[in-house]
């Protein structure tokens, strides 16, 4: 009988399946890693093409710039892309430390530390995207009611290098809603496993 990797025998005595956790532990750190270096380069990739956009156009000699400042929805994605960029650097080299020795997370506190951290991001990466969405249906669309113009008829090269960037703060956000969900697996799996331990003892 198994339960979470640890197998009891007939002696009531917990025996590790050490071979199948390693193989498992590895498959999740490659996975972890594959995310970590998404979100770095996608994050730095949607700030810059969102933070670098302007168009100037010029309406009866009135000279017109479009810059991301103008929204503040477009400067909360520049800054919580950029942010999640260096975090998942960080917890990054992080991951290739610890492939590189052989390691595995079994520090509580350094787990609660890492779920924590993902959680924020995960939140704040989907609140940027959330928020930018609306400002970018609203560029495109108007609001009649408002009398608010399609600013995208105006500023269409404006808008189609913040529609790039906002998809790959899509990906930033869904990447970050995915590591957040193994944090929390690996942090849970360590309490489980020390319930099946007391378990196995009794």
């Amino acid at each position: 009988m198994s339960y979470s990797g640890v197998g009891i025998s007939p002696g009531n005595v917990p025996v590790y399946h050490s071979s199948n956790l390693k193989v498992f532990d590895k498959r999740v750190r490659v996975v972890e890693l594959v995310l970590r270096f998404v979100i770095c380069g996608l994050g730095v990739l949607a700030a810059v093409l969102v933070g670098t956009d302007t168009e100037v156009k010029y309406i009866f000699s009135i000279r017109k710039t479009a810059k991301f400042t103008d929204m503040k929805a477009l400067v909360f994605l520049v800054v919580a892309n950029a942010i999640a960029a260096a975090y998942s650097l960080v917890q990054g080299l992080r991951c290739v430390v610890n492939m590189v020795r052989g390691t595995v997370l079994f520090s509580k506190p350094l787990a609660w530390i890492i779920f924590s951290g993902d959680q924020i991001m995960a939140y704040v990466t989907v609140a940027a995207v959330a928020s930018s969405a609306q400002s970018a249906v609203i560029g495109k669309l108007g609001q009649p009611e408002l009398q608010w113009m399609k600013i995208c008829d105006l500023y269409k090269k404006f808008c189609n290098q913040v529609g790039e960037g906002l998809a790959s703060a899509v990906v930033v956000s869904l990447s970050m809603v995915a590591l957040s969900c193994i944090s929390a697996f690996s942090l849970f799996r360590l309490y489980n496993g020390g319930k099946s331990k007391n378990n196995a003892r009794w």
